[in-house]
């Protein structure tokens, strides 16, 4: 059995991984940490994990991780998991971060984005977690950024388009939807039962950080400086993510153009499921590591309309990480996933 580590598994995101990987035939975890919880059970925190774990949290303390692993879930907020990664990396321990530290290339937009970074070295070795766009360069890896849960959902619903030419890049624009889980466990007026219950509200529009992740990832497969308008939305449901993105048709770009380049682009891929006109619900993805895309034309308005769904929690970010874990540590790609989504 592989040991694993998650340091800062008091969130959802440290839940999930717990749940998943409750499940794994080839995964034990051996250590959980928390800085605020240290000392409690995790049956006591998380009620639910009676009778499935034993653990307790403990400080992060990335020597003591190092010691009981062979590789590490870093679930801390952003900048936290810069602070312990490089130690980790110096003792041979293979790190999977779930925090936005290692995504960005670029260190200035880093820095534009969030706040100086302090290990600006390690910017060029880190792999974007995406398997379906670095899958072989993930299974290189010791250090892995788990892509955010509004990426993943916009990057591949675009990816076969601009990979083969067929929409203007100029013209993207995403329009996502997201569960209140998406925001973490922290409290705040923001998140409150009362303030979102009934309530559907655009955020942080023009200005969310996730903004230049997607841009970068766009940007590559498009072969040029992307950019793109992106507007996140919180719907009155836990967990799910639906994403809209419009891109207008390059000139002759046919349907059928659209339905080929999807089928050939994913037709390998098990965590992208196609429906074509079937378009996508995020109860159909509920706790699984699935992507489900549709896609319209619409030839009145020359556009392509491409809907995504998937779990923030899970595909969009603890499914995700134990996939990339998988793929780094030479085990099957699908193995703790493969259970079906919940539904109802």
């Amino acid at each position: 059995m592989m040991k694993v580590a998650i340091a800062g598994a008091s969130g959802y995101t440290g839940f999930e991984l717990l749940r998943i990987l409750r499940a794994h035939p080839s995964v034990s975890v051996t250590t959980i940490t928390s800085r605020q919880q240290k000392g409690v059970r995790l049956d006591d925190f998380y009620p639910a994990f009676k009778h499935h774990y034993d653990l307790v949290f403990e400080d992060t303390d990335p020597e003591k991780l190092a010691d009981q692993s062979e590789l590490v879930f870093t679930a801390m907020p952003h900048q936290a998991s810069m602070e312990i990664i490089p130690a980790l990396l110096a003792r041979g321990v293979k790190v999977v971060d779930l925090s936005a530290d290692y995504r960005l290339r670029d260190p200035e937009v880093y820095r534009q984005w969030y706040t100086e970074h302090k290990t600006p070295e390690l910017l060029g070795e880190a792999v974007y977690g995406l398997p379906e766009l670095y899958r072989e360069k993930i299974r290189k890896a010791r250090l892995v950024a788990n892509p955010g849960c509004y990426p993943t959902s916009v990057i591949l619903a675009v990816a076969p388009l601009l990979r083969r030419g067929l929409i203007d890049a100029a013209t993207i624009i995403a329009d996502s939807k997201s569960g209140v889980s998406g925001a973490g466990r922290t409290v705040s007026l923001g998140t409150h039962y009362c303030e979102v219950n009934d309530g559907f509200k655009a955020y942080k529009v023009g200005e969310h950080r996730h903004t230049p992740e997607i841009e970068q990832e766009l940007s590559v497969l498009a072969g040029s400086n992307v950019t793109i308008s992106f507007t996140p939305h919180l719907v009155p449901m836990t967990r799910g993510i639906l994403s809209t993105v419009y891109s207008n048709l390059r000139p002759g770009v046919q349907k059928s153009d659209i339905d080929k380049a999807f089928e050939d682009f994913y037709h390998d891929e098990h965590f992208v499921r196609l429906g074509a006109d079937n378009l996508p619900v995020t109860l159909h993805v509920r706790g699984s590591n699935f992507c489900d895309l549709g896609w319209k034309v619409d030839p009145r308005t020359n556009r392509c309309i491409v809907i995504s769904a998937i779990d923030n929690l899970t595909r969009g970010a603890s499914g995700q990480a134990v996939c990339n874990m998988n793929l780094m540590s030479g085990l099957p790609e699908h193995s703790g996933l493969k259970e079906a989504p919940w539904q109802p």
